[in-house]
């Protein structure tokens, strides 16, 4: 009795025609303009297209445990088993023979398939093959219902309480290989990073350096408008991302990488993110604030298409996305910022970019590796990146003594001077950050160390509290 699996959403955790639209949106967006033409040709010619151009490495996919130990059980019994998939052909088929478990392997325009592969068509085509209820059946969703009821014995994967309560009342009785699996919420929310909002709190900034309370509502709804924004922006870079990130030993566990979640799934709570951001940016806020919004979504945007896997032009935008939340604060609530502060915060997140491209290469060094997945970066690179990390450190500390003793600034604070200790504090901690980086203790994100870290976070305390301690004065 042949075992005949499904591949999408059944043994791969994910949709192989939606990660191949990513891909092309990642690699080569303008290819997806050249698709439209084959919509009209059907879902089976559209699928081709999408192949023809973007084949998925089979080696990194996620594939589901259950799945490929009911497989191995099959065949320890010495039974045929098939991977039959409405995915274009070629891509069943570089999968099958990647994995080595299958004795046939057939998808959409493969043999004797000229239609879609899918639904009634696929029960259809495996009856024809091997007979009404000559065959058992693994799918996972309302898609493969006919296929069930044409099968001799039924079995479900990730199968959600609807598709199972219609199962049955089409008279089939599924078989879970696994437990009952509901929207993957936690690993939605995971990748919104909701620990990355910490980064939002540079949006105070203009309301601590003018002391200005009144701004402080204002300030705390633009956090929201961004954190909101930046939530969406994580998970399409997520999806942008995914064969870089299956390919990294870190990066392989987030949600959408490892299968967790679903593309579309992602899409949905962006768009719904960034809906409610610039709705609520545009009801509450003032117009400039708005369109500072839209300014940090246009160049994440194109951050994540192609900017980050452009040497030096990365690591430059990233620290202008740090200095548009600022810039966003100050937009938000009219307080007017001292150019010092702008320049001074330019080159800080310019080192702590570089910081962060530095610990991606220290990480790639300690494994053996030459050049990074998916990014412009060889391990030769990293004394350019160590020097300019140190360069512009130092530079931030000059600009900011610059800062602290402009003639604008000082009637602001009680005991101007004092601001000068803040200084050998921000070499303590950046200099620290330089080393621990060197170590190979630093993450993937130098904001997300700090926050976990203790001797960074009394540092930061220690400059908060010297900073109102001159701004009170005696």
């Amino acid at each position: 009795m042949p075992l005949i699996v499904d591949l999408d959403g059944t043994l791969c955790r994910t949709d192989t025609l939606h990660e191949g639209l990513l891909s092309l949106a990642a690699q080569r967006p303008a290819a997806l303009w050249r698709l439209s033409g084959a919509v009209r040709h059907g879902k089976a010619a559209f699928k081709q297209r999408v192949t023809s151009q973007a084949i998925l490495d089979p080696r990194f996919l996620p594939y589901d445990a259950a799945v490929l130990d009911l497989v191995a059980a099959a065949r320890a019994e010495g039974r045929q088993v098939a991977l039959v998939s409405a995915a274009d052909h070629r891509q069943v088929e570089a999968i099958a023979t990647h994995l080595g478990l299958f004795d046939l392997a057939i998808g959409t325009g493969g043999p004797g398939t000229d239609q879609n592969l899918r639904g009634q068509a696929k029960a259809d085509y495996l009856v024809a093959r091997f007979g009404e209820s000559g065959f058992d059946y693994l799918g996972d969703s309302a898609a493969d219902l006919p296929v069930w009821k044409a099968a001799r014995q039924a079995y479900g994967v990730r199968v959600s309480p609807s598709v199972q309560r219609r199962a049955a009342a089409n008279g089939v009785d599924l078989n879970r290989i696994d437990g009952r699996e509901g929207l993957p919420f936690r690993a939605l929310i995971r990748a919104c990073r909701p620990h990355q909002w910490a980064k939002n709190l540079l949006i105070l900034v203009p309301v601590l350096a003018s002391q200005d309370l009144g701004g402080l509502p204002a300030a705390l709804l633009a956090m929201l408008c961004f954190s909101l924004t930046a939530s969406a922006i994580y998970i399409v870079n997520d999806l942008l991302d995914l064969p870089s990130d299956r390919a990294h030993p870190r990066k392989r566990n987030r949600p959408f990488a490892a299968g967790r979640a679903s593309p579309v799934q992602g899409l949905a709570v962006a768009a719904v993110l960034l809906v409610l951001s610039i709705l609520l940016a545009a009801l509450f806020l003032p117009t400039g604030f708005l369109w500072i919004l839209l300014l940090y979504l246009a160049t994440t945007s194109l951050y994540s298409l192609s900017l980050k896997r452009k040497m030096m032009a990365d690591v430059i935008a990233l620290a202008i996305l740090y200095t548009l939340r600022i810039v966003a604060g100050s937009a938000a609530t009219g307080i007017v910022l001292s150019p010092w502060l702008l320049v001074f915060s330019m080159f800080l997140f310019f080192a702590l970019a570089t910081i962060k491209r530095q610990a991606e290469l220290e990480d790639l060094a300690s494994r053996g590796g030459e050049r990074t997945a998916g990014r412009n970066l060889l391990v030769g690179d990293l004394p350019i990146y160590q020097a300019m990390s140190i360069s512009a450190a130092q530079a931030a500390v000059l600009v900011f003594a610059l800062y602290s003793q402009d003639a604008e600034v000082q009637p602001h604070f009680g005991i101007p001077d004092l601001l000068l200790l803040i200084c050998p504090v921000l070499m303590l901690w950046i200099g620290r950050m330089q080393l621990m980086t060197r170590r190979g203790f630093m993450t993937d994100d130098p904001i997300v160390f700090t926050l976990r870290d203790r001797v960074s976070l009394l540092c930061g305390l220690l400059m908060l509290v010297i900073f109102l301690v001159a701004a009170v004065g005696g």
